[in-house]
C-alpha cells in the first residue's frame, strides 16, 4: 500500500497549503518563478486553491494535494496543467514536496497515482514534464517511473528572473499501460474471486 494518497484540494486545505508553501519557500525557490511576498499569505493561498478548483471544473488543470496516509498531513502538490484536448490530449506534470520528506520515494508514489488518474479518468494520451538539467533528483524520479527524455528546450521557463533551459520528458498512455502488468493481474484476480 502506498504511504501517500492524492486528492483534490478544497477550501478545508487552505491553512495546511499556506503552511506548506511558507515552510518550503526557500527550498523550491531555485525551481520556481519569482514570487512576491504577498503570494505566501493565507489569503493568496486561498485564491490559489479557489483557482485550482475552477481549473478542475473547466478541464484546464487538475491539482492534487499529496497527503501522508498515516496522519492525513499535506506534504506536497502534484498538478496536471496546460491541458490541451482535441487531437493532442496532453498535459504538463508539475510537483513539489515538503523538504522534510524528500529522498524517501513518496513523490514517486504520488506521481504514479496522478498518472493513473491522467490516463484513465482524465482521458489524457500524453503527459510531459520539464525539469531544469541540474535538478537531478527530479530527473531520476521521472526516469524511475518510466518517462523518456524528449530533448532539451532552451530558455524554456523564466525561473528566478532568468530564462532557464529545461529537459523535456514525456509518457503516453500506451507506455503507462505497459508498465502496469501487476495492476492488471490484481484486477483479474479480484474479478475471478467474485
Amino acid at each position: 500500500m502506498n504511504r501517500v494518497m492524492v486528492r483534490r484540494l478544497g477550501l478545508e486545505d487552505v491553512e495546511a497549503h499556506w503552511k506548506l508553501r511558507l515552510e518550503n519557500r526557500k527550498f523550491v525557490q531555485p525551481y520556481e518563478p519569482v514570487r512576491e511576498d504577498g503570494f505566501f499569505s493565507l489569503r493568496s493561498q486561498e485564491q490559489v486553491i479557489r483557482q485550482s478548483m475552477r481549473d478542475w471544473r473547466q478541464d484546464h488543470a487538475y491539482g492534487f494535494g499529496v497527503f501522508l496516509r498515516e496522519n492525513d498531513r499535506l506534504i506536497g502538490r502534484v498538478h496536471l496543467s496546460n491541458i490541451v484536448r482535441g487531437a493532442w490530449q496532453n498535459a504538463t506534470l508539475g510537483y513539489f514536496l515538503d523538504h522534510r520528506y524528500t529522498g524517501k520515494g513518496l513523490m514517486g508514489e504520488a506521481v504514479q497515482e496522478v498518472l493513473d488518474f491522467a490516463f484513465a479518468e482524465g482521458g489524457l494520451h500524453r503527459v510531459e514534464a520539464s525539469v531544469m538539467p541540474d535538478n537531478q533528483p527530479s530527473i531520476r524520479l521521472l526516469q524511475k517511473i518510466g518517462f523518456h527524455r524528449v530533448g532539451l528546450s532552451p530558455r524554456h521557463l523564466k525561473i528566478n528572473g532568468r530564462w532557464e533551459d529545461h529537459e523535456i520528458f514525456a509518457m503516453t498512455a500506451e507506455e503507462w499501460e505497459k508498465l502496469q502488468p501487476n495492476k492488471k493481474n490484481e484486477a483479474l484476480m479480484q474479478t475471478d474471486r467474485r
